[in-house]
């Protein structure tokens, strides 16, 4: 099988698609925005062949280079796992007449208040959303809905570009720097109260092949705007426990809802007094490298069962379930360059064999802001076949651990 990847050298977990795919028997070609040359060795072993454009996201270059591979020799799948990417590729993939993923579908998981409209139609729970341009049109649903909202990109993943607003005043200051009023477009949400989750997904013709459920501690939106807490994501490893039957039976129905037929998915939940709530979905896998947790917790090449899946239309290991799976992101005391760190021996001592992995900068390292991701700094993940101890690790690592800036 022939398939062609979209953007095989960024970020850098993206080779392991194509390795992949490489160790499951397919021929792959890449398209992306380096240089041949600046490609790793074993990439550029990886791949049969590859083409350079200026941007994938750029339809026209895109299309270009994917009918290029076309007249080199049959295509079979064009594939793409990055938020911004799956949309065009979509679009390139049906004017070319590749199986997969359709635009419909990969706009419906790009576009929020759309998303959450037919699901709403559908009779799946979700906050109250609005998509607009108009700002006396966004000041009638806040209004009618009551505060507090959340502005967001129509097309955001994650909270980049999220903001919480608490009334009228912030509601238009956020406006007016997301450019509404300026011709640019944003989407509403009812803020919604709970505990927030995502349930992931490898699905085979619609039917779930393997998923995953994990928490927020805290939730996104305040673990990004908060120097002083080191936020967590956990993988549950007691998936099919009843307590997550709900967020199980709700996904699948999102699924159906959306047509996604065979592709990674990624869906955001929340639980709190109104019960549960779907938040988004992309057909894409999760950011933060979330599948190196899932293989160490399940004893399983997540990356590899998705090469089979798009291969071989089908998985070839079940999840064990052995581990509860879990990272927590350490800040540094300011913005600066980092200088150094505290605790770190005791804890390696204490801990060392629940730990899988960790990245500690260099004295030295420019810090990036809290905004910047779970991963942007210092980070460890951790492993433990009980939940609840797995947990008490984690918070033992965040009070414990210090990383030091100037």
């Amino acid at each position: 099988m022939h398939v062609i990847f979209v953007e095989p050298a960024f970020p850098s977990n993206q080779r392991e698609f194509v390795r992949a795919l490489i160790q499951v028997g397919a021929t792959v070609t890449g398209i992306g925005e380096r240089d041949f040359g600046d490609l790793d060795d074993d990439l550029r072993s990886w791949l049969h062949y590859y083409q350079r454009i200026g941007s994938v996201t750029d339809e026209g270059a895109l299309e270009w280079a994917v009918r290029e591979a076309q007249g080199r020799g049959w295509v079979d799948r064009l594939e793409a796992t990055v938020e911004a990417h799956i949309l065009p590729t979509a679009h390139v993939r049906e004017r070319c007449t590749i199986p997969g993923t359709t635009g419909r579908t990969a706009w419906l998981c790009r576009d929020k208040p759309s998303m959450k409209q037919v699901l709403a139609d559908a009779g799946i729970p979700t906050a109250h959303s609005l998509g607009s341009a108009n700002v006396e049109e966004i000041r009638e649903f806040a209004a009618r809905v009551g505060y507090p909202l959340i502005v967001k990109p129509r097309d955001g993943a994650g909270a980049s570009g999220t903001s919480r607003v608490d009334d009228e005043p912030s509601l238009l200051a956020a406006l007016a720097a997301s450019g509404v009023g300026a011709g640019a477009s944003v989407a509403i949400e009812e803020f919604v109260e709970g505990h927030e989750g995502f349930w992931d997904t490898l699905t085979v013709n619609g039917e779930v092949a393997h998923e995953f459920i994990s928490h927020y501690y805290p939730g996104v939106l305040e673990a990004m705007r908060t120097r002083w807490i080191s936020p967590q994501i956990v993988a549950t490893n007691e998936v099919e426990d009843s307590r997550y039957a709900e967020v199980r039976e709700m996904g699948r129905r999102v699924l159906e809802v959306l047509d996604i037929e065979t592709s990674a998915t990624h869906m955001e939940w929340f639980f709190g007094p109104k019960g549960l709530k779907f938040s988004e979905i992309g057909c894409r896998p999760p950011g933060v490298s979330m599948w190196d947790l899932y293989s160490a917790g399940n004893d399983l090449d997540l990356y590899r069962e998705w090469a089979q899946l798009i291969v071989h239309g089908h998985t070839h290991a079940r999840a064990s379930r052995r581990y509860a799976a879990g990272m927590i992101a350490l800040r540094p005391s300011q913005d600066g360059h980092i200088t150094g760190y505290e605790g770190l021996d005791a804890l390696q001592a204490e801990f060392g064999p629940h730990i899988i992995d960790a990245h500690f900068p260099d004295p030295g390292t420019p810090t990036q802001g809290v905004e910047a991701g779970y991963k942007a700094n210092a980070w460890v993940r951790v492993r433990h076949e009980n939940y609840d101890t797995l947990r008490h690790i984690l918070d033992e690592i965040g009070r414990r651990a210090k990383v030091w800036a100037a």
